[in-house]
């Protein structure tokens, strides 16, 4: 079995030489200055957030951020958005979005869509990361629910296994794509609520909590939070989509 390294800073300015990566896995980690140099090899992919990106003296960050626009210009609108009719826009796409992945989702049998991708999360992993997201952001930052965090929720890799317990989240469970969208529904209509009404003004709200405990201290006004719904929700459906072509092509 592979090893494995989990919150750790021993490779923190570490130099690796003459050594044997192949098949190596770089996840959920901060790779600010990240250099690979005179290494070689075949099916190399990058995949995150990365504010600059230099392959072989070539900086192609404005090319790739520009082709994916193009192939999913709903993630501009979401990074872009500014004004609450912007807000709206952007949600009217991604529901949009979800309601044709869906569609195509359900023409595979159940268990497909419980299957990973290359070790990705499946399709019903995807929504309930989505729904821990919407509870996060939405319900417990901006709404300020009493009780927000569904335990279907699945946050992102980094958040400690209990910190999730805290918040009640069961991540062991095997929900069906029926049980996970059912809490979904009731989440996106909050946002459709929350958007119907939202204005200007609204927008730059300081809210009273933040997202969840293991969430920096800092103050999270309602544009930022309300953003980073856009963003997951744009960006999974991007994730989503890619794998649901494997998942045809092999059903």
């Amino acid at each position: 079995m592979a090893a494995e390294y989990v919150q750790t800073d021993q490779f923190r300015g570490a130099r690796i030489h003459l050594s044997e990566l192949e098949g190596l896995e770089i996840r959920d980690c901060e790779v600010s200055g990240l250099k690979i140099v005179d290494c070689y090899g075949s099916d190399v992919y990058l995949g995150g957030g990365f504010e600059r990106v230099v392959v072989n003296d070539v900086d192609v960050t404005a090319y790739v951020e520009s082709e994916l626009d193009r192939r999913y210009p709903t993630r501009a609108l979401a990074r872009e958005a500014e004004s609450a009719d912007d807000y709206r826009a952007a949600w009217d796409a991604i529901e949009t979005l979800w309601r044709e992945t869906l569609d195509r989702a359900r023409k595979l049998p159940e268990d497909k869509l419980h299957e990973q991708v290359a070790g990705e999360w499946s399709f019903v992993e995807t929504h309930r990361h989505l729904l821990f997201a919407s509870d996060a952001w939405l319900g417990n930052a901006v709404l300020e629910e009493e009780s927000p965090y569904h335990p279907l929720g699945y946050p992102a890799g980094g958040m400690p296994a209990e910190e999730s317990a805290k918040l009640g989240l069961t991540l062991d469970a095997k929900p069906t794509l029926d049980e996970v969208l059912e809490a979904r529904r009731a989440r996106m209509s909050n946002m459709r609520d929350t958007v119907d009404r939202l204005t200007d003004a609204e927008l730059d709200r300081v809210c009273a909590r933040k997202p969840a405990d293991p969430y920096p201290d800092q103050d999270y006004v309602v544009r930022r939070c309300l953003k980073v719904i856009l963003k997951e929700e744009a960006e999974h459906n991007r994730y989503a989509v890619r794998d649901l072509a494997v998942l045809e092509a092999a059903n």
